[in-house]
Parts: C-alpha cells; structure tokens; sequence
C-alpha cells in the first residue's frame, strides 16, 4: 500500500508539472479558456517551446552595455571611433574564423547542385592572386594556400563581403534542411539540383516539399503538415555580425565583471584579454606567450628560429591561441574581419545619431520585402531554388513612423553637415565601404583593439581580412532557461546543442 501510494505521489507531481509546461493537449487559453492543441475545440496550437538550438559552431553572447569605441590613444588621429555607450541584444557568434575546409564544403555543394548553372560555382571561388606582391615571392600561397590540406583549418582569405554574403547564407539553409532530417521530417537528399534545392523560406512557404520522412500532425484539418515557422524548429539566418556585436564580443567584459551582482566592471580592457601588452601575464607555463598572431615590428611576422613568439609568418589555425571570455578565438589577430554594417567615419559620433543607435547600432539597411503575384502569395521561387524579393521604395515608406525610406545606408551619416562622400573625388567611402574589424597577421598591435575600424568595398578581398558568422538570440537573453528580469534562473550556457 505505501508503495502504491508513493507511485501515486509521483504520478500526480509528474501530471502537474506536465499541464503547467504549456503547450501540452489541456492546456488553456488564459484570454478564452479554450483548450490548445485539441482538435475538439479548433486545433489551435501552442507550441511547448524547448528554446533556440546552438547551431553548429556557435556560442552565445550573453548582451549588455558596453563602451563601444576606442579606449587607447587615437594614433592616426582620424576620429572615427569615438567612444559612446551603447548596449547590444544578445546573439550567438562562432567561436572561430571560417576556415578553408568550410568554404570548401561551400563550394563543392554549390559545384554538384547547381549543375545548370556553373557560373553561381565560379562566382563563389577565393581570389587566390591577393597573395600575389611585386616584391615578394608569395606564389606558393597562390597554388596552397586554398587547396592544400595542410591549410585546411586555416582562416579563408580572398573572399568579398558581397561572397561572405552568400556563404551565409547558403549555411543557413543547411542548418535549417539538417534540423529537419534529425527531426524526422525529411530524409537527406544530397542529389537534389538547381530549383529543387532547400531553400528555408521557399520550404515554409510551401515552394519545396523534399523527401519527406514524416510531416508534423494537423490538428486543424487533420492528418499532418509541413513544419512552420511558429513551430520554433528552424533557426534564424547565419548573418555576418553587425560592427557593435563584434567589438563586443571581442572585448569579452564579462572576464571582468565583479563577483558581486552589482554591475561593476573591475578592469576596461584594450584587446580582447586583460593587460596593456601582447603577453599572457598570468604565473603559469604560458606567462610570456603573444596572446595573437600580428607583425610585432618592421620585418618581425613571428619571432626568432628555436623560440617563434606565434609560430606563423602568415596565418595561423583558427583555433590558436586562447579563446577570450566568450570562448571565442582569434579576435584580436590571424585576419581582420568583415562586418555588416557600410562604414561612416562619423556613424554614432553626432549627438542625434548617438541616440538613435544606443540599441543595437547598425548602419547598411535596405529594407526588401517579398515579390507577390496579383492574387498576394509570393511568387514562384527562381531557377535556384530561393523566393524573389525587392526592394522598399521610398513611397512605400512615406507614412509609416518608424521609417521613412527604403535605403537608410545614408542616414544621418554627416554628409550635409561635415563632408560630401564623393568617391574617387573627396573621399574612398561610398555605399559600397563596409567595416573591417580586428586586425591580422599584417597589422601592429595597435590595430588588434576592438574599437579600432577600417573599411573596404563590399566587391574586393585581402590576403588578410577573413570572417565569422554571427546569429540573433530569440527569447531569454541569457539562455534557454533564463526566466526573466532578475538573476534567478539564469544560465550562462545553452544546454541544447545542434
């Protein structure tokens, strides 16, 4: 009897904490008291959300306030960082660079899917000849550098913001078409070609059905049904990071957050680890070490035979070094990295911009939407399998609040007020400059702070500049089971893995 009544016990705590779950059949709703997820009472469904999956290679980046700008002397004296405070939405980062085995899954996929149409293979292919120099003999890197396995875990150069672009986010739609295998929604279907591709938005809006394994249960007409949007299986796109997310997770002040709960930082930080040099300082086996891969002075790229200060005279792996505070590597060094966002010298230094860009700044957008066909569905998607999408135009803006144009890449960018951006004239900035953060294995040290920045036309590429992804966090800012605004519940790491 005593058994029985303990099984009892804890069949009755198992039933009432599965009914206060949310989202399970009974559950109500709290403005008409319907039951979700029941086909009696319409089928309408509340998902029982488990929270954002960690996509492959990615850490979350717990948000906050920061400085955003530089925190040493301004050496070139160009007074384009000047320091302002600002705070940033939590979101997920790789922890390393892309690296050359990555873009070469890239390119292969593209090679062997896209069998019509060749031409989308080439257009993704680094610009191997930016190792190429008058003075220098860099041919060996022309012919190894992207081929070779030797450099396969190295960071991809010679690639443009405009292809980082598409890497991205052709990733996102693998991410995407690998969750719903591991689901059971589909079965792999590695010899899919051209239009008939996966492509997210094209699968969610119905345009690609795939080789189905098992739909998801209808509960509203019964039977089953694609997966959705709202049912919180697919992740947001793989983007590149937005200029303030990267300086941020660069600096990593969560290292040096007060053990208290006040919001202290003890220690500013000139590069992504504590200290005002390159070398690890802590009394271990490591103290003395270069913290990062950069050119220590003229003609020094890493040091002397027998005891080499970073062991690379070009690039080194992407998982060298110690990570900073987020456990992100490299970022500070090894390649400066592309950013989202179209460079403006003064972007945020203008009282009026400041205030406009203290939550999550960014400057580059050119709103689109989706091309309708005359009975309002989207249209057919295009030879690539991908939906059509166009630009806002400046009418269609007029009478919102929120907005007024279309293309917002100009705004408030001090162009009447300090200096006419004419390209090839006044100026090398156009809309076409984008942000170029960290520096590489080229640059002094002084260029390896997190608010230092550099731009280069979205269409051109470096032997020294590389990149990371970047993703939004949906939900709880500190994780799957953060539960709100205060410190109980917290978690710093997300559990569920991809």
């Amino acid at each position: 009897m005593k058994n029985l009544f303990s099984l009892l016990s804890i069949f009755a705590v198992f039933t009432f904490v599965m009914s206060s779950c949310g989202g399970g059949k009974g559950d109500e709703s709290s403005s008409t008291g319907w039951e979700y997820n029941n086909p009696e009472w319409g089928g309408f469904e509340k998902v029982d959300y488990e929270g954002q999956v960690t996509g492959p290679n990615l850490v979350l980046i717990e948000g906050g306030t920061f400085t955003m700008g530089l925190v040493e002397q301004d050496v070139t004296y160009e007074w384009n960082a000047i320091p302002r405070r600002v705070t940033v939405s939590s979101f997920y980062m790789d922890e390393t660079e892309v690296s050359n085995i990555n873009w070469k899954e890239y390119v292969h996929w593209l090679r062997k899917t896209y069998i019509s149409y060749p031409e989308v293979y080439r257009k993704a292919l680094p610009d191997t000849l930016v190792w190429r120099e008058e003075l220098a003999y860099n041919e060996p890197y022309v012919e190894t550098y992207y081929r070779h396995p030797a450099y396969d875990d190295y960071p991809v150069v010679g690639v443009s913001w405009l292809q980082c672009k598409d890497f991205a986010s052709w990733r996102s739609d693998r991410v995407n078409e690998m969750l719903l295998i591991k689901r059971g929604i589909l079965n792999p279907s590695p010899d899919q070609k051209d239009s008939e591709s996966f492509d997210t938005k094209a699968y969610l809006d119905g345009q690609y059905s795939g080789n189905v394994k098992k739909n998801l249960p209808d509960l509203t007409n019964g039977g089953e049904r694609p997966v959705r949007f709202e049912d919180g299986i697919l992740l947001p796109d793989y983007i590149l990071p937005t200029e303030a997310q990267w300086e941020y997770a660069a600096l990593a002040l969560v290292g040096n957050q007060a053990a208290s709960k006040d919001e202290l930082i003890t220690d500013r930080r000139y590069y992504p680890w504590n200290g005002n040099t390159a070398r690890y300082k802590k009394h271990d086996g490591n103290q003395g070490d270069i913290m990062a891969n950069f050119k220590r002075g003229r003609g020094d790229y890493m040091g002397m035979a027998g005891n080499l200060n970073d062991n690379a005279s070009i690039t080194a792996p992407v998982k060298s070094f110690l990570p900073n505070d987020f456990g992100l590597y490299n970022m500070a060094g090894n390649v400066s990295e592309w950013c989202n966002d179209v460079y403006r010298p003064l972007t945020g230094q203008t009282e009026q911009d400041a205030e406009n860009q203290d939550l999550n700044g960014y400057r580059g957008n050119h709103f689109e939407k989706l091309v309708m066909d005359e009975d309002g569905t989207p249209a057919e998607k295009d030879s690539l399998g991908r939906l059509k999408y166009e630009f806002v135009t400046d009418e269609e803006s007029a009478d919102r609040e929120n907005y007024h144009k279309g293309n917002v890449k100009n705004y408030l960018d001090g162009d009447a007020e300090y200096i006419k951006y004419g390209y090839g004239v006044t100026s090398l900035v156009s809309d076409k400059a984008r942000v170029v953060k960290g520096g590489s294995w080229a640059d002094r040290l002084y260029w390896l702070s997190p608010g230092t920045r550099r731009f280069k036309d979205e269409d051109k590429s470096d032997r020294t500049i590389g990149f990371r992804c970047a993703m939004v966090r949906v939900g709880g800012e500190s994780g799957n089971e953060d539960t709100g605004g205060n410190n109980f519940g917290k978690q710093k790491e997300v559990k569920r893995r991809f």
